[in-house]
This record gives C-alpha cells, structure tokens and sequence, in this order.
C-alpha cells in the first residue's frame, strides 16, 4: 500500500506546506516592514492563519481529495481513501512544522 510513488507525493505535499507557511510569513514580514507595522507580530499571525491554505495548496487545491474519498466510499476503493487522509495529514505535519518554525523565530506562542 505504502509505494515509492505515495511516498514522493507525501514528502512533496508535507514540504509543499512547509514552504507555503515559512514562505507566506517572511514575505508577509517584509511587506509589514514596508508599510510600518511590526514584522515579527505580522509573521506570528500570518503563520497561523495560512495553515488551511497550505494544506490546501499542498493536497492540489482542488476536489480531487473530495472526490478520491466519495470514490472511496461509494465504490469500494478503500485504497484511495487511505491516500488521500495520509497525503492530508502529511500536509498538516508539514504546516504545523512551518508554523513552529516560525513560532520559535519570532519567540512568541501561537496560543496567545
């Protein structure tokens, strides 16, 4: 069940994710900087409200997950089902990585 091929697209959307939060956060840093707001406090809330977009980004953006899950239930293709939650939680790992990450650069809690 676990192939190399769903092990690549794993690797690929957990670092998809990465990329989007660790991304979206320092760019959206420096245009703080530019208008005058505070770039660390603007990073804080950025990496936290980016998650569902990087998941989102990181899955394809589009229903195929959806899709995969309904094929799954309605048709009997357990497999997919299993694809697409482990390519969902690999998204998520790879936001909340990002999110910490930026967490610690910042040096405040995202509980706050």
């Amino acid at each position: 069940m676990l192939t190399r091929e769903l092990l690549a697209t794993l690797i690929i959307d957990f670092f998809v994710a990465f990329g989007v939060i660790i991304g979206g956060a320092i760019i959206g840093g420096i245009g703080a900087f530019l208008i005058g707001k505070p770039p660390l406090s603007v990073m804080h809330d950025l990496a936290g409200s980016l998650k569902i977009w990087a998941i989102v980004a990181a899955i394809g953006g589009t229903f195929d997950a959806i899709t995969s899950i309904e094929r799954g239930l309605f048709y009997g293709t357990h497999d997919d089902i299993f694809k697409t939650v482990f390519m969902i939680f690999a998204a998520l790992c790879g936001a909340q990585s990002g999110t910490l990450l930026i967490q610690w650069i910042v040096g405040e809690s995202l509980s706050t």
